[in-house]
């Protein structure tokens, strides 16, 4: 049956072996069959820019997705690569996506987003998601040498990592409140997104409407993908 994949959160670099062997695994034995391919946010577990693309890691990420001629990709921006631009959607022969974005899933409204943010309880990071996504911050990162942006995100993550330690784990998840008012703007379709970590179906009534909100799971110990067709929607059993 025509079905389509969705996964998030892989947080794929050099120091992770373990989750590029899954995501090599995946992208040759059960992606080629999917119709296909959204990457909902952090494909990378950084992305400094564009002009980053020939890194032999970033090659082999480039030539995976690129093979999947058959299976169309799409890619959206997470809060660890939010950089990803053009120039790299191109290489993997991918469509970047804005987010949150509504798709008609075999006759469901589905509406797409990272998941970041719904995270409303979290004052302190979405401050500085409003920062790092500005024109003029991002303008000006990108600017600077490439060795300088790489660092300067090395920081960022560690001391994200360290945060993480100190906040309660009901604050990192999403706001039902957010949830609600995302699926009343958007006329209460079907909600997938990723960031949390936390794979779960959720049913959220809003004005008297029953919505949908599956959450991926991230790829730290094994894979998580999500299929959807005209019959429904489960988890896909991926292979060691």
């Amino acid at each position: 049956m025509p079905h389509t994949l969705f996964i998030s959160d892989l947080h794929l670099s050099t120091d992770q072996p373990l989750s590029m062997a899954a995501f090599e695994r995946f992208i040759a034995t059960t992606a080629p069959a999917a119709e296909a391919l959204y990457i909902l946010g952090d494909l990378f577990d950084y992305w400094a820019g564009d002009d980053d693309l020939h890194d032999p890691f970033h090659q082999r990420v480039i030539g995976a997705l690129r093979g999947l001629s058959a299976t169309r990709v799409y890619l959206m921006h997470g809060n660890r690569d939010l950089l990803m631009g053009e120039a790299l959607a191109q290489a993997c022969g991918a469509e970047l996506l804005a987010d949150p974005v509504l798709i008609d899933l075999y006759g469901t409204p589905t509406l797409l987003s990272h998941g970041d943010t719904l995270c409303t309880d979290d004052i302190e990071y979405q401050l500085f998601r409003k920062q790092v996504h500005s024109t003029d911050f991002k303008k000006e990162f990108l600017s600077r040498p490439l060795t300088e942006r790489r660092a300067y995100i090395e920081q960022l993550r560690i001391r994200s990592d360290t945060e993480k330690q100190r906040k309660s784990s009901a604050i990192m998840d999403v706001n039902d409140d957010a949830v609600a008012n995302l699926l009343r703007l958007y006329r209460y379709p079907r909600l997938i997104h990723g960031h949390t970590h936390r794979p779960k179906r959720h049913e959220h009534r809003v004005d008297g409407h029953l919505c949908e909100r599956w959450v991926l799971g991230d790829w730290h110990l094994h894979g998580s993908a999500l299929r959807v067709d005209a019959g429904g929607t489960r988890w896909e059993i991926l292979p060691d």
